[in-house]
């Protein structure tokens, strides 16, 4: 059966939100993150768990998918405990948070396990994420500790 990439486009805090709860447990090499500083776009690949997979039903198996999620309109990125010559190292994306500035531009922050952080500042919210290519099983589901 042919694979259904999801593709989504957010223009609101709301919308960015449902891009945050697809992409929760993905992760992504250090590597796989570009600024285009000319074209004001922020890039980042990863490798997204198939959350919708899962929850359509107990037989179905755990798998990942390759996905891009462009951010555009940016004015500036910022980013805390992540070494960007460390090619190499994973991130574990946890969400996406969003909030209004005073100047009606965005700050939009992507919050990694690890205490990592990318910040990023738009001028509107313009972000797509589009998964890419064909599924792989993954052998484990993401546990998460409660508190």
């Amino acid at each position: 059966m042919k694979n259904k990439n999801l593709k989504l486009i957010a223009k609101t805090d709301d919308d960015l939100r449902v891009i945050s709860a697809h992409l929760q447990d993905a992760i992504v090499l250090t590597s796989d993150i570009a600024h285009l500083k000319k074209n004001k776009i922020f890039l980042i690949q990863l490798n997204r768990f198939m959350w919708e997979d899962v929850e359509k039903g107990v037989f179905r198996k755990n798998k990942r998918i390759r996905t891009f999620l462009k951010f555009e309109n940016i004015t500036k990125v910022l980013s805390k405990n992540i070494i960007q010559k460390n090619k190499s190292r994973f991130l574990d994306f946890l969400a996406i948070e969003s909030k209004l500035l005073p100047d009606k531009s965005y700050e939009m922050n992507l919050i990694f396990s690890g205490d990592s952080l990318i910040k990023i500042f738009a001028e509107v919210i313009e972000v797509t994420l589009d998964d890419q290519g064909n599924t792989w099983e993954s052998k484990t589901t993401p546990k998460h500790k409660f508190l």
